[in-house]
């Protein structure tokens, strides 16, 4: 998959994932996409599915007429390390995310291009070991037209769990990246 990255937008190549669930997310997502351009929301059922990675999923609603974006579920994973539940608030109602701020810009550029987009910015929440986010925001929708829908993977990490994973001389094995525990 080809990306278009943005100059200061934090946006990285699928291929820079380096938290095992933005990489899982988005492997999920490309099982259910096949040949197509993106699934359709009805094609998942995380909590089936990857229970593990269902408290890391965000659901965004895409609405028209004007543009905005509505939180409609929040996993706890992410909550559990946000200031505030926005489930139920469009983007446009957050300060700190409505138009143009890069978050709504991402989302902007996912409805715009039909692709999935990989961001990492800084994390500014209230946990001072987390230094940033990782996101996987990938389209759904009925038809491979339109973006309803996406959903997006998110994980935060420290400094350290950003670094590539390591081989191992010895052995031959990677080392794998992880985030820290979660509260």
């Amino acid at each position: 998959m080809t990306f278009i990255s943005d100059q200061g937008s934090n946006a990285i190549d699928e291929t820079q994932l380096r938290s095992p669930v933005t990489r899982a997310g988005y492997e999920y997502w490309l099982r259910k996409k096949g040949d197509r351009r993106f699934p359709s929301r009805t094609e998942f059922d995380p909590l089936l599915e990857v229970p593990r990675l269902a408290r890391h999923i965000v659901l965004v609603e895409v609405l028209r007429d004007p543009l905005d974006f509505r939180y409609r579920l929040i996993g706890t994973a992410i909550r559990d390390n946000m200031v505030a539940d926005w489930t139920g608030l469009r983007l446009s109602e957050i300060p700190m995310q409505r138009a143009p701020n890069p978050i709504w810009q991402h989302h902007e550029w996912v409805v715009e291009h039909r692709a999935p987009r990989f961001y990492r910015p800084a994390y500014l929440g209230p946990y001072k070991e987390f230094k940033f986010i990782e996101s996987a925001q990938l389209p759904l929708g009925g038809d491979d037209s339109t973006v309803d829908m996406m959903m997006v993977f998110v994980d935060f990490l420290t400094k350290v769990a950003i670094q590539p994973p390591r081989l191992n001389r010895l052995s031959g094995s990677v080392s794998p990246v992880h985030p820290l525990p979660r509260r």
